[in-house]
């Protein structure tokens, strides 16, 4: 990593909303930031309910999932965005923002995931799955990457210990 990415954070990079208008991750500063690449046909998305109950439990205190559908991973995402929108909020109970679909891997990988795979917990290891986490501190720095497999209570400490 070139010293102009580590001076970086997540507040210099801007996503499409799942509306499609362009939103500054700077509208987090100061928040604690849990960012996940998710899909609805996925065997991890029973994850959804687990992370909405760490939303809830932390959102008074400044904490923010960020959920970015992503269907490179077996086509477990194909529904347009309001259906994907529909879905996580009427059968999961999903209440934090939902960004538009992206690509977190490859030559069109959204410049947001580039970044999160790069620095140094990104350890420039592709995204393997669906439900990869990064968790962000207050500051804009990503303080930890978490697996699929990592349930979102496991994640609890962490995001306390960080608010």
């Amino acid at each position: 990593m070139n010293m102009e990415e580590q001076q970086m954070s997540i507040y210099d990079f801007s996503v499409k909303d799942k509306n499609g208008e362009e939103v500054s991750l700077s509208k987090y500063k100061g928040q604690v930031v849990l960012i996940v690449n998710s899909a609805t046909r996925c065997g991890y998305t029973k994850q959804y309910p687990a992370l909405e109950e760490l939303y809830k439990k932390y959102q008074d205190q400044g904490f923010v999932i960020l959920d970015f559908p992503c269907n490179q991973f077996g086509g477990q995402a194909p529904e347009d965005i309001d259906d994907y929108v529909e879905i996580c909020m009427l059968n999961y109970g999903v209440t934090y923002p939902i960004f538009d679909k992206i690509k977190v891997n490859g030559r069109n990988a959204d410049p947001l995931y580039k970044y999160l795979v790069n620095t140094p917990v990104g350890e420039g290891v592709k995204i393997r799955w669906n439900f990869t986490k990064f968790l962000i501190d207050r500051n804009g720095e990503v303080v930890s990457r978490y697996d699929s497999k990592i349930k979102p209570a496991e994640i609890d400490p962490d995001v306390a210990k960080l608010l």
